[in-house]
């Protein structure tokens, strides 16, 4: 365990204006209210902060970030408060340990929900002081260490999953990469002890027989680089026993296989430097192909910058080699902490908000739950990117596979939600094309346009999954709740009730809703019927109806003239468009209502119905409002058997194409020698037109039979 003079001059050593009373009073204050608690190692729990502080200053943070990591345990776990800290040490200091504080008091369901809760808090805290965010890390890093004391093997799977889940992306989104090594490998023997152990033993087994390759192949490399009059350092080391088996999973290939286990960096003096002793590498020994990277010239969203290339170097050895200046090596390395500014009594403005903080800022507004929030920002911690510009010529990091829509996102929320099309290089594409390094992508946009449901099956980045889903879940809502006062007030008048929203309040503990707006949308999800509704508002409403008889229409359908309009309700949300059938304006139709899932739109003479028989409580009588559902485009489908020779096809879809119709889909479901036999969705406005098309198409040469198809 440090000791407090030890702190104290490692402070001082690299900051001498550092408040030393204050580190004094901070190191006391922690031991004193620590007291005698132990951790599960049986070491006084005092160590823990005084190791944190320990790891901040091997940083060379600011002597606020030390206090911090003395102090950061001290109101979760002993009976000092935030009024006390910011009495002694200043509010400053109490703003900082109250962002790092674990945040557990918060019972929830299930550590999931936990661990989601407390990320959450702690991307506030660390939004508003990055400082947060590195006390956190040493925390974690510290316990990381230290785990193996823990007893339970459960405890100790929990803690090493939220660590390669939430802290390594953390460590390695702001630059830290020696934290970020430490935090995966030592979650990674916790998690796969026998994949660490195996990739450690062969590590061993190529050290004792290749003797000392590191040192040769970097003399080597010195001196190639001497002759051609190149000033420069060059160190190496080997990769990381979860970096091995992660490629190796990764490419599927065997320990023997891998060649480049070894990384070798080279250290110059400016970015000329950087490019000529480029030069000299490839110019001396062979590339390897796709292992060139400049990220000089593209920095990655945590300011990492380097030259990575790939060759076959000294002793024939398969090596990787970094080529930075020791400007950028002071930041490959240590991160957001190389170009800390308190320390010159500043406050960073600049380095608290970096890009990727504000997109994860922006998924936490948009998501509804803790859950949700954190499945998100994993995917927005993606390593592996691609760097694609705005016309404009502004670079924007993506994870590997993004589209046109989380670039549309990335670059503003309101640009995602307008997006209708986008360009790329110059030539429209597909919204679910996947994006390539230097891709020049430009997105059109339209105020008529709204996020579409489908988009969610395609994106890949947090952000924008997150704003598709806010979309989708309030126009479902708003869906639910008119479906829902359709619904009830239909009830009402057909039982000869009249509808009084008063009354409605006075059942709605009934049904466990907060408000009207709640009931209503209950009852448009399928969760309850119309009449539970009625019945409870009067209770009287049950009896009589059993003993007077309701005349029926066919299959179940009440008299007319309660039918609820389908209003230009989105398909897929409160209402579906039954596939089996396909109904269409024009069509007669009837609702079945599904739990959770709102109505589904069956045609009157659909086989599916039969199903249904002996459930009337979920049907519900529905008819098409034309008048408000001019412009909506609704498919249909229908059967074609058509003769087996060249052309047919091209015919079929310009007989569609010239009656207005769109083709959707084209199915060949059976093909002999004289005939093809397919189903074909058609986008139409109503019956009418898919009716005028299938004419057309009898009225052709090629096609054999036309039916509307069922089932």
């Amino acid at each position: 365990m440090i000791r407090q003079y030890e702190l104290v001059e490692r402070v001082k050593s690299y900051d001498p204006g550092a408040d030393e009373d204050a580190l004094n009073r901070a190191y006391v204050f922690s031991m004193k209210v620590h007291g005698s608690q132990l951790r599960a190692s049986g070491d006084p729990y005092f160590s823990h902060p005084v190791e944190v502080a320990g790891i901040l200053a091997s940083m060379k943070l600011d002597a606020s970030s030390i206090i911090t990591g003395l102090l950061h345990d001290t109101v979760e776990d002993t009976v000092a408060t935030l009024k006390d800290i910011g009495e002694l040490f200043g509010e400053e200091i109490a703003r900082l340990v109250d962002g790092v504080t674990k945040l557990s008091q918060i019972e929830l369901q299930s550590d999931k929900s936990r661990q989601a809760e407390n990320f959450r808090k702690l991307l506030l805290a660390m939004s508003e002081d990055i400082r947060v965010l590195l006390v956190k890390l040493a925390d974690r890093l510290h316990n990381m260490r230290t785990l193996h004391h823990v007893k339970s093997e459960e405890k100790r799977k929990r803690v090493a999953r939220e660590t390669m889940e939430i802290y390594v992306p953390l460590a390695e989104r702001i630059g830290i990469r020696d934290w970020k090594d430490e935090l995966e490998n030592l979650a990674f023997r916790e998690l796969n002890l026998d994949a660490h152990d195996s990739v450690a033993k062969r590590l061993d087994f190529l050290r004792s027989r290749g003797g000392n390759v590191i040192g040769r192949v970097i003399q080597e490399l010195r001196g190639t680089l001497e002759e051609s009059g190149v000033s420069a350092e060059v160190a190496g080391r080997e990769k990381t026993p979860h970096s091995i088996w992660r490629k190796m999973q990764r490419k599927n290939i065997s320990f023997e296989q891998l060649s480049d286990i070894m990384a070798f960096r080279i250290i110059v003096n400016s970015v000329d430097d950087c490019y000529r002793a480029l030069g000299v590498i490839h110019n001396t020994y062979r590339v390897v192909p796709g292992r060139f990277k400049d990220y000089v010239s593209i920095p990655k969203p945590n300011g990492y910058r380097s030259i990575h290339t790939g060759v076959i170097g000294p002793e024939n050895q398969r090596i990787e080699i970094q080529i930075r200046t020791r400007e950028m090596h002071e930041i490959a390395e240590m991160g957001v902490a190389a170009h800390w500014l308190y320390k010159q009594g500043k406050p960073q403005t600049e380095g608290t908000q970096y890009r990727w903080l504000r997109q994860l800022l922006e998924i936490l507004e948009h998501a509804a739950e803790p859950e949700e929030f954190l499945e998100h920002t994993k995917l927005e911690m993606f390593s592996d990117q691609v760097f694609c510009f705005s016309p404009k010529g502004d670079l924007y990091a993506l994870p590997h596979g993004a589209t046109p829509v989380d670039f549309a996102y990335a670059v503003h929320s309101e640009v995602g939600n307008t997006c209708v099309g986008a360009k790329i290089n110059g030539r429209i594409v597909p919204l679910r094309s996947q994006l390539r390094n230097g891709d020049q992508v430009e997105i059109i946009t339209s105020r008529a346009q709204t996020p579409s449901p489908t988009w969610e099956s395609f994106v890949v980045t947090g952000k924008a999954r997150a704003c598709i889903r806010r979309y989708v879940r309030s126009q479902q809502r708003s869906q639910y709740v008119s479906l829902g006062r359709e619904i009830i007030t239909k009830t009402f008048r057909q039982e000869g009730y009249e509808l009084v929203e008063k009354a409605l309040k006075g059942v709605l503990k009934s049904f466990d809703c907060q408000d009207v707006e709640d009931l209503y949308a209950a009852v448009g999800e399928g969760r309850h019927t119309g009449r539970e509704i009625l019945w409870a508002v009067f209770p009287g409403a049950k009896k009589a109806r059993s003993q007077k008889v309701i005349p029926l229409g066919p299959r179940g359908r009440s008299e007319k003239g309660h039918a609820v309009p389908i209003r230009g309700l989105i398909a897929g949300m409160a209402v579906h468009f039954a596939g089996c059938c396909h109904p269409l304006p024009g069509d007669r139709i009837v609702g079945i209502v599904t739990t959770g899932k709102g109505v589904t739109i069956h045609t009157i003479d659909c086989e599916t119905l039969e199903g249904f028989a002996d459930m009337p409580e979920r049907w519900l009588d529905v008819s098409w409002d034309v008048d408000n559902d001019e412009d909506a485009a609704h498919v249909g489908r229908i059967h074609v058997i058509v003769n087996n020779e060249p052309g047919a096809l091209g015919t079929i879809s310009t007989v569609i194409g010239r009656d207005g119709g769109n083709i959707t889909n084209l199915k060949i479901v059976h093909r002999s020698v004289d005939f093809f036999e397919m189903l074909i969705d058609i986008e139409v406005a109503d019956l009418r037109q898919l009716t005028e098309i299938m004419a057309a198409l009898r009225a052709t040469r090629v096609v054999n039979t036309v039916d509307r198809a069922r089932g």
